[in-house]
């Protein structure tokens, strides 16, 4: 089909030569329907289809569900290979463990191959060699998995500190195992490659985290040595009555912080109800409250540290801070 034949189309038309209901490769797509990599990117940009996983897509109409997911790894992964790290975590419902935009810029499937010396030359799965203990693999829709606790102990294995935090607190917000199961069973792991950072970064980690953004501003917290915060804290008035749920926040210091991401918070109306939210609270209650945005996080000029010490010195001195602390 030329893209000509979509023109004036919100859908994908029913004589479109690949399944509308089912993913799809990038193979089939060449194979069944002479589509390069070229004319894929062109339907996802128009909206017809959408990427699932690397060199996988379906239909923009077809639902999300567990049933898609394992349909679309079905397509890339041996029968006999074990899912692992962040598309095992995708898989049980924790999909912000993939990274930002992972669906365009996508790495490949990590997945376990139980026979040595196998290696995965398609380019579509990364595989490695792994140990496994009894509970550690569970069945998904015919798929072999890392169980949800393995996943996050596997994901907090990271070189880097905020992907190990901002992924374990992603799998532990599916409630499917406590913080206590987490930590204790760290010690199985002693030896093995950045267990240092799954050692510290366990003891951080906390389900209430809304995004892995969020997370690492708690990160960002933690580390210049502030007092403990809270994630998700719930504000109310002298009369207790419910203003809104802060991102993160210390009630002894009457200070919080929040991330404020593209998607949600770049219109106007999104701005001015930023706005207004927070300085109803502040009106309300002796609260002063820090937005920061994806620079003060993450790049060159990440300040965050910063942004935070200067917040707490200010809510430090204003007035209503100081009555509250007298009263």
């Amino acid at each position: 089909m030329k893209r000509a034949d979509f023109e004036g189309l919100a859908l994908l038309p029913a004589g479109f030569p690949l399944p509308l209901d089912r993913p799809f490769t990038t193979t089939m797509a060449g194979r069944e329907a002479g589509l390069l990599g070229k004319d894929l990117t062109w339907l996802v940009g128009q909206g017809f289809i959408r990427r699932l996983i690397k060199s996988v897509y379906v239909a923009s109409p077809v639902p999300d569900s567990l049933d898609l997911r394992c349909s679309a790894l079905k397509l890339v992964v041996p029968p006999d290979a074990v899912v692992c790290d962040r598309h095992a975590g995708w898989l049980h419902g924790a999909e912000m463990v993939l990274a930002p935009n992972e669906h365009i810029h996508i790495a490949p499937v990590r997945v376990f191959l139980p026979a040595a010396g196998r290696r995965l030359r398609n380019g579509l799965a990364d595989s490695g060699e792994r140990t496994f203990g009894r509970g550690d693999i569970v069945e998904i829709n015919g798929l072999r998995v890392t169980s949800p606790l393995r996943t996050t102990w596997d994901l907090g294995r990271s070189r880097f500190v905020e992907r190990s935090l901002a992924a374990m607190d992603q799998m532990l917000r599916l409630g499917l195992f406590s913080a206590g199961e987490l930590i204790d069973g760290v010690p199985r792991f002693k030896g093995m490659r950045w267990v240092r950072t799954l050692r510290v970064m366990a003891g951080y980690a906390d389900g209430r985290a809304e995004s892995p953004p969020e997370s690492i501003l708690r990160l960002r917290w933690i580390q210049a040595n502030l007092p403990t915060p809270v994630p998700q804290l719930e504000v109310h008035n002298a009369d207790g009555m419910f203003l809104a749920r802060l991102d993160l926040g210390n009630e002894e210091l009457w200070f919080a912080a929040e991330y404020d991401g593209d998607e949600w918070h770049s219109t106007p109306d999104q701005l001015r109800h930023d706005r207004e939210r927070r300085a109803l609270v502040e009106a309300e209650t002796p609260y002063l409250i820090k937005a920061l945005r994806k620079e003060n996080l993450f790049g060159p000029k990440a300040d965050a540290e910063a942004v935070l010490r200067r917040g707490i010195v200010e809510a430090r001195r204003r007035p209503s801070q100081r009555c509250s602390r007298v009263g």
